[in-house]
C-alpha cells in the first residue's frame, strides 16, 4: 500500500515548471537536502542524490539538466526484499559545470544552506519552491487517519534553521527537534498541515487529506456519543437497581400498603420493569422523566427512613 507521503510526493514532482527562477530554487532546496559531493579527477567536483521515488528521481534529473549540471547518470537498484522499494540513483560525473552551477544555487563545496536572506529567497514563489525541493528529497507527512505529522529530517542543524526559519515566514508554528543525530523540522497541527500541502502545490493531497480528517473528527465525535452513552447507561442500571433493592426492602416491612396511590404505582412499575428508564417508567405511568425521578427518590428516601 502505497505510503500518503509518495502520494504527496508523486504529486509534487508531477507540477508543471514554470518560471526559472523557481525552478533553481526547488533544485536548491532539494540538492541540498538529499545530495552528497563526489570528487573526481583534478579535484572536480560530482554529485550525487539517491531517492527510493521514482517521480522524484525522474523531477531531479529534469531539474539538473534544465541547470545545465553536465553529463548525468541513472542507476536503479532493485530491492529483493518484500516490502522495499527500489532505488533510483542520479550521478553527475565531475565537471566544471558542476561547480559553476553549485555557485549559482549558493551552496558551497561543503554544501553549507544559503542564508535566510539570499537572493534565492527573494520571491515567495522561489520560498515556496525551495520547501517543496526540500520536501522532496527529505520530507514526509502521516496519514491523517492516524495522527497530523509533517516534518523535514536533517543532519544539518543549519539547514534545520533555515527550514524552520521559512515555514515561519509563511506563518507555520514549525517546530525543530533532535532525533538521534538528526534534527526534524515538523508541523504538528492538521490545519497547518493542510495549508502547507495546499501552499506547496500538493491540491489532491489537501483535498484527500481534509476528508480523511473530517471522516476522522466524525467517527470521533461519534465514539465520544458512544462513550458517553455507555456511560450513562451504566449509571442508570446502578441506580435501578439501587431503586428495586431498596423498594423490596421497604415492601417486606409492609411499608408498600400505605403508600399514595401514585408512589404505590411507581414502586411497582419500577419492580416489573427493573431495566427501565425513567422516560419508559414515565410512559408506563403516564407521567413526565422528573415525576417519575421524584416518585422513586421519594420512595428512597421513604425506604431508608424505615431501616429497610
Amino acid at each position: 500500500m502505497p505510503s500518503f507521503s509518495g502520494d504527496v510526493k508523486n504529486e509534487l514532482a508531477r507540477l508543471p515548471l514554470s518560471k526559472a527562477c523557481c525552478e533553481r530554487a526547488e533544485l536548491a532546496g532539494l540538492l541540498r537536502m538529499g545530495a552528497s559531493l563526489t570528487l573526481g579527477s583534478g579535484r572536480a567536483l560530482g554529485l550525487s542524490f539517491v531517492t527510493e521515488h521514482a517521480a522524484v528521481a525522474r523531477r531531479a534529473l529534469v531539474l539538473l539538466k534544465q541547470a545545465g549540471a553536465g553529463r548525468t547518470e541513472v542507476v536503479v537498484r532493485r530491492s529483493r526484499r518484500l516490502g522495499k522499494m527500489n532505488s533510483y540513483s542520479i550521478r553527475v560525473v565531475p565537471g566544471e559545470d558542476v561547480g559553476a552551477l553549485l555557485a549559482e544555487l549558493e551552496l558551497s563545496p561543503g554544501m553549507l544552506s544559503p542564508s535566510g536572506k539570499s537572493a534565492l529567497f527573494r520571491r515567495k514563489c522561489c520560498r515556496v519552491a525551495y520547501l517543496r525541493g526540500a520536501f522532496l528529497a527529505g520530507g514526509s507527512v502521516s496519514r491523517p487517519e492516524a495522527s497530523c505529522h509533517l516534518e523535514y529530517v536533517t543532519t544539518n542543524y543549519q539547514f534545520a534553521e533555515l527550514l524552520q526559519s521559512l515555514l515561519r515566514r509563511f506563518g507555520f508554528s514549525a517546530g525543530l527537534t533532535g532525533r538521534k543525530e538528526d534534527y526534524v523540522v515538523y508541523l504538528k497541527e492538521g490545519d497547518a498541515i493542510l495549508d502547507f500541502l495546499a501552499l506547496a502545490g500538493a491540491e489532491e493531497a489537501a483535498t484527500s487529506f481534509e476528508a480523511a480528517r473530517n471522516v476522522k473528527e466524525v467517527r470521533n465525535q461519534v465514539n465520544r456519543l458512544v462513550n458517553c452513552e455507555t456511560a450513562n447507561l451504566g449509571k442508570t442500571a446502578a441506580a435501578a437497581a439501587r431503586q428495586v433493592a431498596a423498594i423490596r426492602a421497604f415492601a417486606a416491612t409492609g411499608g408498600l400498603a400505605g403508600l399514595a396511590p401514585g408512589l404505590r404505582a411507581a414502586a411497582e412499575a419500577r419492580l416489573a420493569h427493573p431495566e427501565a428508564s425513567l422516560a419508559e417508567l414515565g410512559a408506563e405511568l403516564g407521567v413526565g422523566r422528573s415525576g417519575v425521578n421524584h416518585r422513586l427518590r421519594r420512595l428512597m428516601e421513604l425506604a431508608q427512613e424505615s431501616g429497610a
